[in-house]
């Protein structure tokens, strides 16, 4: 009997091969154009497919989208492990960590856009619409450089820097709080109490840059003495 081992074996990497061309096109478009502006057409276009073989690889616009967002997200990890120096104190470990995410974000407004558009589906939303495989690898990428975070919020804490009853869950808040300060300043937009009618001016990148680094310190520092 002939072996079928080999054909699987090459439809399979065909089908892998495809796969990294889709998200590899739809992280293009959203670099050029924003998430927001990325249709599946556009990414069939780009591939040189039709949109109905786009469906063929994943369940639908969120997985792909998702499955883009884990791109960004591992840049983000190999950028906070590369500046990250375990050998320095903590407080100055946050620092950096907070800095490189903040000049990230600012330099790629498309990932804030996807991240975010992400954290408003519930978990149960998530999964309903990919697959356990897909789900996985979002997760994986997600959970890389919030323990990481979180290892220098708990490390702090060991050694009397810092005061983070929970290390996993303040390195969650400060993740959504840096998206929120990053999306402000994509925007554009910031709102001044004036009598009569509110003002509005621009914040700038180093603004929101040292907002976040403040913020983050200060929360890692703060003692409830009550």
């Amino acid at each position: 009997m002939p072996s079928t081992e080999q054909p699987r074996s090459t439809a399979a990497t065909r089908r892998r091969e495809r796969t990294r061309e889709i998200i590899t096109a739809t992280r293009m478009l959203f670099d050029e154009r924003g998430m927001r502006d990325a249709q599946i057409e556009d990414v069939a276009r780009a591939v040189g497919i039709n949109r109905a073989i786009v469906y063929r690889h994943f369940t639908g616009k969120e997985e792909l989208f998702a499955l883009t967002l884990v791109t960004y997200l591992d840049e983000v990890f190999a950028l906070l492990a590369e500046v990250d120096d375990p050998e320095q104190p903590a407080p100055v470990r946050l620092r950096r960590l907070v800095e490189t995410f903040s000049e990230y974000g600012l330099a790629r407004p498309a990932f804030v856009d996807c991240a975010q558009s992400l954290m408003r589906r519930s978990t149960a939303e998530l999964l309903d619409e990919m697959t356990e495989d897909a789900a996985l690898r979002l997760g994986r990428a997600m959970s890389a450089p919030l323990s990481l975070l979180a290892s220098v919020l708990r490390r702090g804490t060991v050694e009397g820097h810092f005061h983070v009853e929970d290390p996993d869950g303040q390195a969650n808040l400060l993740y959504a709080t840096a998206l929120g300060a990053l999306q402000l300043v994509r925007v554009g937009l910031l709102l001044e109490h004036s009598p009569g009618n509110p003002t509005v001016r621009a914040i700038d990148d180093e603004q929101a840059k040292a907002y976040l680094v403040r913020s983050a310190v200060a929360l890692a520092t703060y003692r409830d003495e009550a």
